[in-house]
């Protein structure tokens, strides 16, 4: 590890000398204004700087030079984020935490959609559902943010649908395909007259996959329509459907794994395999919402939405075939009132609520290669989630930036089985409320440093899918998991944005952690295992070592390093029935991350991404007797777009994914029986694709 720390800073005093050897950049110079960096995260858009809190922003620039086939990338980018991909489709995501709590799907990270809940009310986020090239700016909250948003223990992603940095009328149109089968299409429009504008995204992704029963489509539409009246007040009605399937081909065993990575899990014993079994995701989902808001003068305000989503997802499965139906509704609002300004004091304050309904129907039936059989447990969950919450803020002597918010926090499910018991009434499961603070200040100790510090308590209840899983046995006993983050840093930039470091240290602990646990025949069951110690430090550095220009070779230099370093472990009480974990480093958790990254943008307008991507070895079961390797995964982009007379653009690319032929595991399935923990990512392959902008 210490000859790759070497690397990297030898190549970046490499750069910073070829800075140094370039003459100084006349105004007239620069080709490209960069964007100042603000986030909508807190209820009002602020510079970044001074937000008293551990968050990144993705934004456009940033999504440009990621392969457009999956989010990925551009999360794994980001220091203290860790995005899986098992087989194409199949995601799970964690902030500041372990993938232990998710053998599959997104849980305990709270996803917004504009200002809509993806996340329901049972816990759960389709964030797979969504086609990368609908998303044009990502804000990620690190560490527990229940405060304004709700229950959860990891985090929080706000999703951007529209470009606001686009304010004109265009059509974009982009194809890309590659190896394995890619073939990827979006199109894009945006129509702006006047006060209205209607923003329209299409995309449609065909992948047969590296492995056996990997084969993966998705067809996406997405629409945002917005109105703006009386000068500042909005009305948005937006939403999307997305149909995706995806096959599953299940871990395999090391012998397995080194023999032919690319083979489907075979049969073992009584149980089929994934082929024979024909495994895999079959999800269409619905979901829309209508978003208004109101300025009532210059110090009250109001944003309200009312949304609701139906998913029909359907899982044929090693040992079944599960069947969901998922409808969920609710509604989000909140005031926000801004004092009168003073020379040395500004205050504004926020209080709302967040109500959401999901309604599960969950059904499972005997799997007959891939069709569904006769019944075998049909139970019906209906889940409630709500929360009020409020939040002060103070700007004092145009340094000190403090604030405090509180949520209260409300669940409760109830549920009944249909068959074979043919229960006529629910059983509740109500919890008791719980209160979720955060105090956090920053102090601007120059005008482009800002040390920050905050302290906040996380609280995720078990999700419908931990409450029912696929043991089929419903568990009324399953108790919330929660825990205090301690958390200091700071941000420095210069004047332009154009450096930008921001640097944190934390301290999480979390009790009674929900964690999975196995039967011999594969499905799970969920327990309340103990406590977590969660200690780490995030560093991520941007520079534009060359700014944009019209002259010389290099055109523009971007350099861009993401450091996380973890030593989660868990806890003294840490245990199941085979015994105590304590002190055993996380299942599931790298200690050491460091991503690196160049832009080069070069005459004629072409321009080469390159990143390079390190991660430490990986514990696949609690009692740390089982590892994935360490991995060094390079990727790259090259293009060059033209632009036409008439504002028009063309843009060719190509791209290769994992240069240096890593064989590794891209989403590990951890604790799994017989060991079965690998599934293996991709070898080196490559991607072409063209877009068209008018």
């Amino acid at each position: 590890m210490r000859q790759i720390y070497t690397a990297f800073f030898l190549l970046f005093a490499c750069v910073k000398s070829i800075n140094a050897q370039t003459s100084p950049v006349s105004p007239k110079d620069t080709a490209k204004q960069l964007e100042p960096i603000t986030v909508k995260a807190y209820l009002s858009e602020q510079p970044v700087l001074n937000v008293p809190a551990s968050i990144n922003v993705i934004g456009q620039p940033q999504l440009d030079v990621q392969p457009e086939n999956s989010f990925i990338p551009v999360l794994n980018s980001q220091p203290g984020v860790r995005a899986e991909e098992r087989s194409p489709g199949s995601y799970r995501l964690s902030i500041r935490g372990s993938l232990l709590r998710s053998p599959f799907g997104v849980r305990d990270v709270k996803i917004y959609f504009d200002e809509i809940p993806l996340t329901d009310a049972g816990g759960n986020t389709y964030l797979n559902a969504i086609d990368f090239n609908s998303i044009h700016n990502m804000e990620v909250l690190k560490g527990p943010d229940g405060s304004l948003f709700g229950a959860n223990t990891g985090g929080v992603v706000l999703l951007s649908p529209v470009n606001h940095h686009a304010d004109s009328s265009f059509l974009s149109l982009g194809l890309n395909g590659g190896s394995y089968g890619l073939i990827h299409e979006n199109a894009a429009l945006q129509e702006r007259s006047g006060d209205y504008q209607l923003n329209l995204n299409q995309g449609y992704e065909d992948y047969t996959g590296y492995r056996q029963n990997t084969a993966m489509h998705r067809q996406y539409l997405q629409m945002v329509n917005s109105l703006t009246y009386n000068k500042n007040d909005q009305v948005r009605l937006l939403g999307f459907y997305s149909d995706l399937d995806y096959q599953t081909p299940g871990g395999l065993t090391l012998s397995q794994y080194e023999t032919d990575p690319s083979e489907a899990r075979p049969p073992a014993g009584p149980i089929p395999g994934s082929v024979e079994q024909k495994a895999g995701i079959y999800q269409k989902m619905l979901f829309g919402g209508v978003v208004n808001e109101y300025n009532f003068d210059d110090h009250w305000r109001n944003v309200l939405t009312v949304f609701g989503t139906y998913v029909d997802f359907a899982n044929p499965f090693l040992t079944d075939y599960e069947q969901r139906y998922e409808s969920t509704y609710g509604f989000r609002t909140y005031f926000e009132y801004k004092g009168n300004d003073h020379v040395n004091y500004k205050w504004r304050t926020d209080f709302g609520v967040e109500w959401q309904q999901t309604n599960s129907d969950i059904n499972n039936y005997g799997n007959e290669r891939g069709l569904r059989d006769t019944a075998q447990t049909l139970d019906k969950i209906n889940t409630n989630q709500h929360f009020v919450f409020g939040r002060y803020v103070a700007d004092i002597s145009k340094r000190l930036h403090a604030e405090g918010a509180l949520s209260l926090n409300f669940y409760d499910y109830e549920f009944k089985n249909l068959f074979p018991n043919d229960e006529a009434a629910f059983t509740n499961r109500d919890f008791t409320p719980q209160l979720m603070p955060r105090i956090a200040l920053a102090y601007q100790i120059t005008g482009t440093f800002v040390w920050r510090a905050s302290v906040a308590r996380g609280y995720s209840t078990p999700t419908t899918s931990e409450i029912r899983p696929t043991d089929h046995q419903i568990n009324p006993n399953l108790e919330p998991q929660s825990g205090w983050n301690y958390e200091t840093g700071f941000r420095l930039s210069n004047m332009d944005e154009s450096l930008y470091l921001d640097g944190s240290v934390f301290y999480y602990h979390i009790v009674d952690a929900i964690v999975p646990r196995y039967n011999a025949d594969g499905t799970e069951y969920y327990i309340n295992a103990g406590g977590l110690n969660q200690p780490g430090a995030e560093l991520y550095f941007t520079d534009w070592l060359i700014k944009e220009r019209s002259t010389g070779f290099l055109r523009g230099l971007e350099f861009n390093e993401s450091l996380t370093l973890d030593h989660f472990t868990f806890s003294n009480d840490y245990h199941d029935a085979a015994g105590n974990y304590a002190g055993n480093q996380i299942t599931g958790v790298p200690d050491q991350v460091v991503i690196t990254s160049l832009q080069f943008k070069l005459p004629q307008f072409f321009y080469f991404f390159i990143s390079y991507n390190y991660t430490s070895r990986i514990p696949l079961n609690d009692a740390s007797t089982a590892y994935a390797g360490a991995y060094n995964l390079v990727q790259a982009k090259a293009g060059w777009h033209h632009n036409f007379k008439d504002r028009g653009r063309l843009e060719v690319y190509v791209g290769a994914d994992n240069l240096l032929n890593e064989k590794y595991s891209l989403g590990d399935d951890f604790n799994a029986i017989g060991g079965r923990y690998y599934n293996a990512a991709a070898p080196r392959n490559y991607y072409v694709g063209m877009s068209v902008f008018y």
